[in-house]
């Protein structure tokens, strides 16, 4: 329990789930993420050193940073993130003081809710608050997309970093992201709520495929150029696709990672229009789809997730239910009517449990502001 008399700040962001929209945000596309209750909550004081005291609630370690050498931890256990995230900052111009960072984080890691995210941009917050700047929210994204792409290897999109600082309570965002436009769509789901399930197979981005999905879009992206004038996968139309796809052809599984991401974007499009009418059953089927051509096409999913999101659908309480986060592991999120969420998760938990040997989890979330800062 952490006695908050004796820091002067608590700082968090969120941990966030991908409504729809998934694979899409570095081809350039638009995804629908919302900021979750669940967070990476830092408690903040100065120590009028030149170091930045690390330390967990749940972790036993302590590291102890050098604000002169924030670039020498990358191969520090626990300390790459905070490290990663306080280097960028210094780099993009930003004062660092010393302080004392105590980390209490209830994303679950490995769950493909962004703890990684959760934590990067938490810090910065909490970085900038202790030297007494402003937060721009939007630029906290940025330098934390940039430390974990730059600093722990993965080279991931701008969605989740921009969900952990920029989520409104009750909303989604339709962000763009090659132009980091976005609106709030407020989440209005009628008689149901959103359930989200862990299938509890740990997954990391780092040594997965996910980079390697990467490079199979931008080759796709390479060669459609050849035949239209795009800048991103994203900007390709369906029907386009259709027209110009065959230059794909011979090229492995690259054809069907184009594919995933164009139809994507169209899902997206179009669930944020179901969500802003209220229209329930197309967002249901919509988030069907998009889990089955993460399966099929992009081929980011695996036995675990497959047989929890199979389990979800034929619930007959479930409108809907896909994989959200990068795969591989990780999590799903359903649409259930409210009255059958507890037959829901018992009848889920027991078909998931009699193919994979273990239960999935479930959590009980709200959707929540993303970076909070509170004086203590």
């Amino acid at each position: 329990m952490i006695d908050e008399s004796k820091y002067t700040l608590r700082v968090s962001a969120a941990g966030r789930v991908n409504l729809i929209g998934e694979h899409v945000d570095y081809c350039g596309g638009k995804v629908l993420p919302a900021a979750l209750s669940l967070k990476n909550t830092i408690y903040a004081r100065p120590n009028g050193t030149d170091k930045i005291n690390l330390s967990w609630t749940d972790i036993p370690a302590r590291i102890t940073l050098d604000i002169g050498r924030l670039g020498e931890y990358k191969d520090v256990k626990y300390a790459d993130y905070p490290a990663g995230s306080a280097y960028f900052w210094q780099k993009a111009g930003h004062p660092i003081v010393g302080c004392d960072l105590v980390y209490d984080c209830t994303v679950p890691f490995g769950s493909g809710l962004s703890s990684s995210a959760a934590i990067e941009v938490s810090t910065i917050a909490a970085l900038a608050a202790l030297a007494g700047e402003p937060i721009d929210p939007v630029e906290a994204a940025l330098v934390a997309q940039k430390a974990e792409r730059e600093y722990t290897g993965v080279n991931c999109g701008i969605m989740d970093q921009y969900a952990s600082a920029c989520g409104k309570k009750d909303n989604a965002i339709l962000l763009d992201c090659s132009t980091l436009a976005r609106e709030y769509v407020p989440i209005l789901l009628g008689s149901c709520v959103l359930v989200i399930a862990n299938c509890n197979k740990p997954h990391s981005l780092v040594t997965s495929k996910y980079n390697e999905r990467r490079a199979e879009t931008e080759r796709a992206r390479e060669l459609l150029r050849e035949k239209a004038d795009i800048s991103c996968l994203a900007e390709l139309t369906p029907e386009t696709f259709a027209r110009i796809g065959f230059v794909l052809d011979g090229e492995g599984k690259v054809k069907d990672r184009a594919r995933h991401v164009v139809e994507e974007c169209d899902r997206v499009r179009r669930a944020a229009g179901a969500m802003k009418r209220g229209d329930v059953d197309t967002l249901g089927e919509l988030l069907n789809a998009s889990h089955a051509s993460l399966r099929d096409l992009y081929e980011v999913t695996g036995v675990e997730l497959d047989t929890l999101a199979a389990a979800a659908q034929a619930h007959p309480a479930c409108k809907g239910s896909r994989m959200t986060g990068a795969g591989f592991g990780g999590c799903t999120v359903s649409i259930v009517e409210r009255d059958g969420v507890t037959d829901f998760k018992r009848t889920v938990c027991r078909k998931y449990t009699a193919k994979i040997g273990y239960e999935p989890s479930f959590y009980d979330c709200s959707i929540e502001d993303g970076i909070i800062v509170t004086a203590l």
